[in-house]
């Protein structure tokens, strides 16, 4: 089998963030989710992954992020896509790299637990020309929706529809066969003007292909907007081996799950887990509580900061309140401002949120 990783769009969910990051490079417990999908499929025994980008500077970003593959022991191929015009298309444009085998298709910003490793087993030994992944959510209108039959085979696929029939939701992992390709080839685009994956899946269906349908019991998260980062942030740290390699002096607490990468430094100051500290950063004279992913290369100096995500390079200083569910891009300084009389002093870019107290 091999893999195909979708790693297109813009991310505008995730603004500003994502003015200057590629969405999939949003790191989750200090690791990017695009790793993470790698990590999940090569796991699962597959070595050949494309992954499809954009044309613009996020593809840039995650082609040097990602590299030959070799780093996880894959071969990876790049499959560039003029502009966002959907799924199915997608698939449209991979058939050079994917030829004859069957593949997964998996959604480069989406988080799943347990991996997908007995899913493609279970693919693979079967005679089903798809399998689709399917979640219960409570909010069915923004997801590609399936409807079962008594007997718990897909009678109808929906992609966003008004008034849900079914809260199972499409959770972006895919398994297919080469007869996907007459189906995308066989449908029109939506009245978004994208070729779809739930038309093309109903096309199997509607030509009497088998797909199987799985519904997924633990946890999935798509982290399209900062709440969902948040929370596979929360989910992910709560799961993962933790280890300490920096250096914890004598006045610090470490208190919990708790990672502290190699190079990191934490002076008197209490990390309470789940939580992780990236490399080469500096906790001094400060509290990071539970649920929180400092990155690489940070400063955090006498402040406070529970339940959030900094990525590299920031410094937070000489801050008397604490910071909370916070996202936090690149290279950000807070601090106390020097100016007198007292006032708040602030250069942020276009959709910033800043809570005030």
């Amino acid at each position: 089998m091999k893999g195909l990783i979708l790693s297109g769009g813009t991310g505008s969910r995730l603004y500003p963030i994502t003015y200057t990051n590629a969405k999939q490079l949003v790191p989750v417990a200090n690791k990017p989710v695009l790793f993470r999908v790698i990590e999940a499929i090569h796991d699962a025994g597959i070595n050949d992954i494309g992954i499809v980008v954009g044309v613009d500077d996020n593809a840039r970003q995650v082609r040097e992020a990602v590299g030959d593959g070799r780093r996880w022991g894959v071969k990876i191929t790049f499959i560039p896509q003029e502009a966002p015009l959907g799924l199915a298309h997608a698939v449209k444009i991979s058939q050079d790299f994917l030829g004859s085998d069957r593949f997964v298709m998996f959604l480069g910003d989406n988080v799943i637990q347990g991996g997908i490793s007995d899913l493609i087993r279970r693919f693979e030994t079967s005679d089903w020309d798809a399998q689709v992944v399917l979640t219960p959510v409570s909010e069915p209108q923004h997801y590609g929706v399936a409807e079962l039959d008594d007997n718990g085979c897909i009678q109808k696929l929906v992609e966003k529809p008004r008034q849900p029939r079914s809260n199972l939701a499409l959770v972006g992992i895919y398994m297919f066969s080469e007869p996907i390709f007459q189906a995308v080839n066989g449908i029109n685009p939506s009245w978004r003007g994208e070729l779809e994956i739930t038309d093309a899946i109903q096309w199997l269906i509607d030509h009497d292909y088998r797909v199987e349908p799985h519904v997924h019991r633990g946890w999935w998260i798509d982290t399209g907007k900062p709440i969902d980062m948040l929370e596979a942030n929360n989910r992910v740290l709560d799961e993962i081996d933790h280890h300490v390699l920096g250096y914890v002096d004598r006045d610090s607490q470490v208190n919990g799950k708790v990672t502290i990468e190699k190079g990191a430094e934490v002076i008197n100051s209490v990390i309470r887990g789940p939580a992780i500290i990236g490399e080469d950063t500096r906790i001094v004279n400060s509290y990071v509580g539970p649920f929180t992913s400092i990155y690489h290369g940070c400063v955090i100096e006498s402040s406070e900061i529970e339940h959030s995500i900094v990525l590299e390079n920031c410094h937070i200083v000489d801050i008397p309140v604490r910071l909370e569910d916070s996202v936090i891009g690149r290279n950000v300084i807070i601090t106390r401002s020097p100016i007198k009389p007292k006032a708040y002093k602030m250069i942020l870019g276009d959709n910033s949120q800043v809570g005030i107290l």
